[in-house]
């Protein structure tokens, strides 16, 4: 079982046929793939990757923007039997040299245009021009990797205030394979355009390793992403259907022109990374004429709740656990491996079984055994089961937040600002400011005799985080709440 095996030949697609479409300015063709050609270009990068000394299960970064590049480094990386970290181009080089440090990756791929790590011996840099050469290599068959082998390792943030790797096997291609139907209803003659760059794992996954796995066509678009413009290409690219976060649909809602005449190809439209609010999901309901598909997952296995053809929307839910995933609910506290009866609250789990499941967190056993409870994975969202199967999400159990479809845990952001000089002390969380819109917010306690500088705190955060981990607000207060035993009460800010 190799996974770009499986994402480029599970469906048997002619080797003519269209693979992947790559939209410029204005919607114009920017590039073009059939599968045969990706095939080629995805094993010759295999071939040129195996060329550098690497073996079975070593890591590669990838530091790579929004190009084609991306997709050919990632599962030409899985066809050598390698494990490549894809990354966002957000990231600065503090937080790549975290990922470099904990990962042990030993080649560290890269445009020329990204952030980058601090070099350190042993470690070897491709930049631009030897990625080039990458995809003239002399081609290698897939590596014969098992199921059960690793294949990918992306990284999240944890609640521990660092970013931690969670590590993915072969076999998550099959594991996404209940969401072709529960939440797609894809065919191979679907044309699937993802709003997402390349270097998202969740366009690597709905935008690529899905369509092409059903042997469809991917369309992604590499031009200014001005929200207006997304009808429009949705009719150029004759999309029958798009991926995007709740909050693009809400500003191509605002900005663009959209009709029931509109994309006439369109079947629907597919949602995650956010949760849809009714509101947003009627305005475009009633305007498009055309349903929103919600799907709810996270990094260790996806999506794994959705609503879709077969399972009718219900406002406020985003669905039911897709044909074969068990899911259950358990109790917050008990530690109890039952599942609670319908309409009862507590932690929505996933059973370990699940070909979809990460293999464990990246060299943090003791946290791995921690997230399971007996066969159970604890996704740390507070949810309901209804008696028709509905998922009604609760919140989170821990602190991590939602940053436009990003998961942020506040920890991370308060070791940043709190190296500021100005800063005695400092908690984050995200508050909302208006339905379905919650923004990440500091509140900062200074020290004595420091003056109130939301510009330099920016400029601090800006330096050590990724753009969508920093806080959009900061509010200056006397002091934090806190419970008897000194912990912060998030909760409480979010009242302020």
């Amino acid at each position: 079982m190799n996974l770009a095996r499986y994402c480029l030949t599970n469906a048997r697609p002619e080797a003519s046929a269209e693979a992947l479409v790559v939209l410029g300015k204005g919607g114009s063709l920017h590039e073009r793939w059939t599968y045969g050609e990706l095939a080629a270009a995805v094993l010759a990068v295999a071939g040129g990757l195996t060329g550098y000394g690497l073996e079975r299960g070593d890591r590669v970064l990838l530091r790579i923007g929004h190009s084609v590049d991306f997709p050919l480094a990632f599962f030409g990386a899985i066809a050598a039997g390698l494990v490549p970290i894809p990354s966002s181009a957000m990231l600065t080089s503090e937080e790549c040299d975290t990922i470099l440090a904990d990962s042990g990756a030993k080649l560290v791929v890269h445009d020329g245009h990204t952030a980058l790590p601090v070099p350190r011996e042993g470690i070897r840099f491709l930049g631009a021009a030897e990625l080039a050469r990458l995809r003239t290599s002399k081609a290698v068959d897939f590596a014969p990797t098992g199921a059960d082998d690793p294949a990918f390792l992306i990284y999240t943030s944890g609640t521990s205030g660092r970013a931690k790797g969670v590590l993915h096997a072969q076999r998550a291609a099959i594991g996404r394979t209940p969401m072709y139907r529960g939440w797609y209803g894809m065919t191979a003659a679907d044309r699937l355009l993802h709003a997402g760059a390349f270097n998202w794992t969740y366009t690597l996954g709905v935008g690529l390793m899905d369509p092409w796995a059903n042997g469809a066509t991917s369309i992604v678009y590499d031009g200014p992403r001005d929200p207006e413009i997304w009808p429009g290409l949705m009719e150029k690219a004759e999309a029958t259907l798009f991926a995007a976060v709740p909050s693009l649909y809400r500003r191509i809602l605002k900005y663009g022109e959209v009709s029931r005449q509109s994309f006439p190809r369109l079947r629907h439209g597919l949602t995650a990374g956010e949760a849809l609010p009714e509101a947003l999901h009627s305005e475009w309901m009633q305007r498009s004429g055309r349903p929103l598909y919600e799907a709810l997952g996270m990094s260790e296995i996806s999506t794994y709740i959705s609503s879709g053809p077969d399972t009718p929307t219900r406002p406020g839910s985003p669905g039911r656990a897709q044909p074969g995933r068990k899911i259950a609910i358990l109790e917050a506290e008990s530690g109890s491996v039952e599942p609670l009866p319908a309409e009862e609250t507590g932690i929505l789990a996933v059973h370990r079984s699940d070909p979809g499941m990460m293999l464990g967190y990246w060299n943090l056993p003791a946290e791995t055994r921690s997230a399971f409870r007996g066969d159970w994975f604890l996704t740390g969202d507070l949810a309901s089961i209804d008696a028709d199967g509905y998922v009604w999400y609760g919140g989170r159990s821990d602190d991590v937040m939602n940053a436009f479809g990003y998961r942020v845990a506040p920890q991370e952001v308060e070791q940043a600002l709190g190296s500021h000089p100005s800063v005695a002390e400092v908690a984050v969380t995200d508050v909302e400011t208006a339905p379905g819109i919650a923004l990440v917010t500091a509140f900062v306690v200074l020290r004595e005799g420091a003056q109130a500088d939301e510009t330099a705190l920016a400029a601090h955060a800006a330096a050590r985080l990724a753009e969508y981990k920093r806080p959009k607000v900061y509010r200056f207060v006397e002091a934090l709440p806190r419970t008897p035993s000194g912990k912060v009460l998030r909760r409480e800010l979010k009242r302020n």
